[in-house]
Parts: C-alpha cells; sequence; structure tokens
C-alpha cells in the first residue's frame, strides 16, 4: 500500500490578469486558483495582506481588471484526489445541447436534475458539466432553474461572458418565457402581476416566498395559450428574477402551478395523477438575448418534455 501523498509549500507566484478572468471577485478567483488551500486560509491571507494586487493590498471583493498583477504568497497545498475522466458524457448531455460557442453553451435541463450541489444533492448539472469537459477553463451557470423545472439553461465558457450576463439579467436584457399548467380557466386575457416577494424564515412553516405586497419588487407577464380541462396551459414571462417567482404568482392569483408541492393546491394535483402529472408542470420553452460578446440577436428554444406533452393530450381528450 502506498503512502498518502504528503502536501507541499509552493513558491511566490506572480500571475497577470486576462481577458478570461477580468471581472472576477479577488477571492473567487484565489479560490479558484489555490485549489487544496482551505478556505479560511485563503481569507487569512488576505486580511495579512499577503496577497498583492500590483504591489498594494486589496479587499476580497476587488474586482480584477486586465493587466493586474498578483502576488500569490508561498502556501501549502494538499494534493488534489485524482479524477478519472468519464469514458463518455452522460446521456442527457449528449442529447440537450441547444447551442454552443467559444462563449456560451445553451442547455435544455432535463427535469429533475438540480442544477448545482447543496442541500442534500452531491452533484448536479454544472458537476456534471465540468467533470465530463476537464479541459474547459471555465464553465459557470450564469442563472438557475428549479429541481423540478426544465428547459432552456445558460452556462457561461469564459469570464467575460459571464461578467456580461449577469449584467443583462440583472438590467432586463434577457426574455425568459416559461409554459406552465395552472389551476382552473383563467379569466380576462393577458396581464401583468406585480406583487412583491419577501422570503419567509425556513423555521417558519409556511413555503419559503409570499407575494404580500411587501419585499423585492418582481413583476410576471401571464398570457392564456389554451384551455385544458379543469386547468389552462399559460405562457409566462419572467420580467424580474426573484425566487420561485412564476409559481408564487401563479398562486397568488389563484392560479396555482400543477404539480406545485409547496404553493400549489393538494387536491388540484392529486387529480391530475390519471392524467400522468408526475412533477412540476413549469418548463423554460424560450430565451431571447443578445449573444454577451458578440451582441449578435439569439433565441432558443426548448420543446415541451415528453410527460408534460402527454399530460395536456390526455386533459384535452
Amino acid at each position: 500500500m502506498s503512502a498518502p501523498a504528503k502536501s507541499k509549500a509552493s513558491a511566490v507566484r506572480y500571475l497577470e490578469i486576462d481577458d478570461s478572468r477580468a471581472g472576477q471577485r479577488l477571492d473567487n478567483f484565489l479560490l479558484a486558483i489555490l485549489k487544496g488551500v482551505p478556505k479560511s486560509h485563503v481569507y487569512r491571507l488576505l486580511r495579512k495582506g499577503e496577497v498583492r494586487v500590483n504591489k498594494g493590498r486589496a479587499r476580497p471583493d476587488y474586482r480584477l481588471q486586465v493587466g493586474d498583477l498578483i502576488r500569490l504568497p508561498p502556501v501549502r497545498t494538499s494534493p488534489e484526489p485524482v479524477r478519472e475522466r468519464p469514458a463518455t458524457p452522460p446521456r442527457w448531455l449528449a442529447e440537450s445541447i441547444l447551442h454552443e460557442d467559444d462563449h456560451l453553451l445553451v442547455l435544455n435541463k432535463p427535469a429533475g436534475l438540480a442544477v448545482h450541489a447543496g442541500s442534500g444533492v452531491e452533484s448536479g448539472l454544472i458537476e456534471a458539466l465540468r467533470a465530463a469537459r476537464p479541459e474547459a477553463p471555465l464553465l459557470e451557470l450564469a442563472h438557475r432553474l428549479d429541481r423540478d423545472t426544465s428547459g432552456c439553461l445558460l452556462v457561461a465558457k469564459s469570464r467575460k461572458a459571464l461578467t456580461a450576463l449577469h449584467r443583462m439579467l440583472r438590467e432586463g436584457e434577457i426574455r425568459k418565457y416559461y409554459l406552465a399548467l395552472v389551476k382552473g380557466s383563467w379569466q380576462g386575457g393577458p396581464r401583468q402581476i406585480t406583487e412583491a416577494l419577501e422570503r419567509v424564515p425556513t423555521r417558519v412553516r409556511t413555503p419559503p416566498e409570499s407575494a404580500d405586497g411587501a419585499g423585492k419588487a418582481a413583476a410576471s407577464w401571464f398570457r392564456p395559450v389554451k384551455a385544458c380541462g379543469p386547468a389552462t396551459l399559460m405562457e409566462i414571462e419572467l420580467l424580474t428574477g426573484r425566487t420561485h417567482q412564476a409559481r408564487v404568482h401563479a398562486a397568488h392569483v389563484g392560479h396555482p402551478i400543477a404539480g406545485d408541492d409547496k404553493y400549489g393546491d393538494w387536491d388540484f394535483n392529486r387529480a391530475l395523477r390519471p392524467a400522468g402529472l408526475k412533477r412540476l408542470f413549469l418548463h423554460a420553452a424560450r430565451l431571447e438575448l443578445r449573444h454577451p460578446v458578440t451582441g449578435s440577436k439569439l433565441k432558443f428554444e426548448a420543446p415541451l418534455p415528453a410527460d408534460l406533452s402527454t399530460v395536456l393530450d390526455r386533459l384535452s381528450a
């Protein structure tokens, strides 16, 4: 049995920032570069001024700029475990790519797959993607979808694209359209819902978000597509990007989304089981934006998955 690998101390290093890292926070840059160094130690190096930017101290939230010279002090690192690259990418990944170029990857995320690890999830979409492409310099989620929501998801392949996408999302320059099946017959045609969302403490036995006029501003545009028996298929455009926004707004106006176990109607969900509904009927169907680097107009569409299409067919029969 071979002896475990020992940690070793590195020498002083100097790194110059290029376009791929411009705009990144200094602390996040260090955590990515100093693999195997505990997070607490990285922040200790910053507090003590041992990390220098252009020969001076810098705060953890400093945004790196092209040409910055970063001094990395000697640090003791633990060897990273050797990870074998999967022989083939996961089947869902190979089948889900809607678009790819040097800066942008657009995926049709399957329902039931978390976008990242955490809260009892060992590995999510982004971890699987990185494992399948270990040579990629950067793969970062530009936004998120709930685990049970399927559809269009943006992944940045360069720091420049990631920074631009985050700005575009903040400023409402990316149009996001969802398809959702809601309870009841929608009356009154298209309309905008503008109730603010407030996060409820997790210790309270209520859904984690509520629409009560307080909290963060949120706006969604609801447009009926067609009646489906006891329900209505809706197109929902999210004009802001709050957590669970479509689900909370739908429930707030008395038309909860089918299959929603947090904000939905239990009796309604149960009544749809014979039609084959086994999950949240929410699908990120379309994205419209300008390319984050080239500025060209882009439109991506993800077809409604077969399991949801089957529910619609059975309700409309």
